[in-house]
């Protein structure tokens, strides 16, 4: 919020796009460096004004809005982090107009910062673009998941795809190689998951009939001995719902290492695959602002290809052994 001043009161318009939020969330996202309880008090205070009348802090600011701010001191910024080398996501984008932003999100890097992490995602968009008057995150994926990640660049267009997905009318589609001999074409699965935290303080997933309501459509699209390459369809978003699923049925995910085979990653890792074999290859929505059908894809990453490949080569020798 450009224009404050620590010496006198100032004024600003609010702008379209932040439309229907909070004060409270408003201002805390705005003025950077002011403590969070300064800027409550100065609301309980009714230091801050909206068309010249006091307001609360559930208060949900509309366009134009008026609002007035009390002299301020900041709190002097550190010296500004800069994106890591190696981890521009600017090359990852695969969409991106004035409503909404796609990247293919590499395997390893976290959504946003917490838990030990200093930096997702989010935080690595905001640092490559400074001058982003909004973005958000629309949904999330796994750390070790790569693929199809949307950020929204207007508040409208975050709101409608949030109702999108309550609706269930956004399709997201996963690749995943599982351990086994996966034998249907198709299989719809509906398992309730529950959420608990170990003793670490590590989440974890299971299924559990007094869970909420979980359900992927699974399809098979290749197969090699032991292991089967199945396309996920997304039909609820819990957390870790494909790969909870898929270990349930007996089926675990390569290389995944919360809910795998761990013995075996550790042999897929001396065979090229380091990381867990789940890729967000498609994802399909209503455009928020023009209503048009948009289809989202991001290619197989390379390794995944790779590992692939010598699964191809491997049954190829055996074959050539009879």
């Amino acid at each position: 919020m450009k224009g404050l001043s620590k010496d006198s009161a100032t004024w600003h318009e609010v702008e379209a796009e932040a439309a229907g939020q909070r004060v409270d969330n408003y201002l805390t996202k705005r003025l950077k460096g002011v403590p969070k309880s300064h800027i409550y008090r100065i609301l309980r205070n009714g230091e801050v004004r909206i068309n010249s009348r006091r307001i609360k802090p559930e208060y949900r600011i509309q366009a134009g809005d008026r609002l007035r701010l009390p002299p301020l001191r900041t709190a002097k910024p550190a010296t500004a982090p800069r994106p890591l080398a190696g981890t521009r996501l600017e090359a990852a984008v695969l969409y991106e107009d004035d409503a909404l932003l796609v990247i293919d999100k590499p395997a390893g890097t976290a959504v946003h910062g917490g838990s030990g992490i200093s930096r997702g995602v989010i935080e690595q968009l905001r640092l490559e673009r400074p001058g982003a008057r909004y973005l958000e995150l629309v949904h999330r994926l796994d750390r070790e998941t790569s693929g199809v990640l949307m950020l929204a660049k207007r508040r409208s267009a975050l709101i409608d795809l949030h109702r999108q997905l309550r609706e269930g009318r956004v399709r997201k589609l996963y690749a995943a190689l599982v351990n086994g001999q996966w034998a249907e074409a198709k299989r719809s699965v509906k398992l309730p998951l529950n959420k608990h935290v170990l003793a670490s303080g590590e989440r974890r997933v299971s299924v559990g009939r007094d869970g909420m309501e979980a359900h992927t459509v699974f399809r098979l699209r290749r197969s090699w001995s032991g292991f089967s390459l199945v396309e996920a369809e997304l039909k609820t978003g819990r957390t870790h719902q494909i790969r909870v699923h898929l270990a349930h049925l007996g089926y675990p995910v390569a290389g995944d290492d919360k809910y795998g085979d761990f013995a075996l990653n550790k042999q897929l890792a001396r065979r090229g695959l380091k990381r867990m074999f789940l890729h967000a290859f498609k994802a399909v929505i209503v455009h928020p602002i023009s209503g048009a059908t948009l289809e989202l894809e991001a290619p197989l990453p390379p390794e995944l290809e790779a590992f692939l490949a010598r699964l191809d080569a491997s049954e190829a020798s055996h074959a050539q052994e009879f």
